[in-house]
């Protein structure tokens, strides 16, 4: 159990949002707020992109499921073992394309692009 006896250890967040709706910069700022200093690029092409934390944790996860077609490529990735890292912090871009892989445990994360240039976030913890 978790510091406060909620959770297994850090943490899952499943973002979702259209295209510009500030997915990648929550990422990018998030991962500053963990204390890592290395500049987050956009996993759309890799998928999955792994950076050292600060001990005495072990990596934040940055996945971008965009490009993703099937549950399959989801297995040959090893998302399921990475979202049973309870020493990482796991950030999904795109989570809707999860389906059944999808965790129990996990902050739901909603962007949307209002007008006038504005953003608004809606967050959901699943506990």
């Amino acid at each position: 159990m978790g510091e406060r006896g909620l959770s297994p250890g850090p943490a899952v967040f499943c973002l979702y949002g259209n295209l510009g709706s500030g997915k990648t910069t929550f990422t990018q700022g998030f991962a500053r707020g963990l204390g890592i200093t290395a500049r987050l690029l956009s996993p759309t092409f890799i998928i999955v992109r792994r950076y050292a934390m600060p001990k005495p944790y072990g990596f934040l996860y940055h996945i971008d499921l965009y490009r993703l077609q099937s549950e399959s490529e989801m297995k040959d990735l090893g998302i399921s073992e990475i979202l049973q890292d309870h020493t990482s912090f796991v950030v999904i871009e795109w989570a809707e394309k999860l389906g059944d892989v999808k965790p129990e445990r996990r902050t739901d994360i909603s962007f949307f692009v209002t007008g006038g240039g504005y953003h608004s976030i809606e967050v959901a913890g699943h506990i």
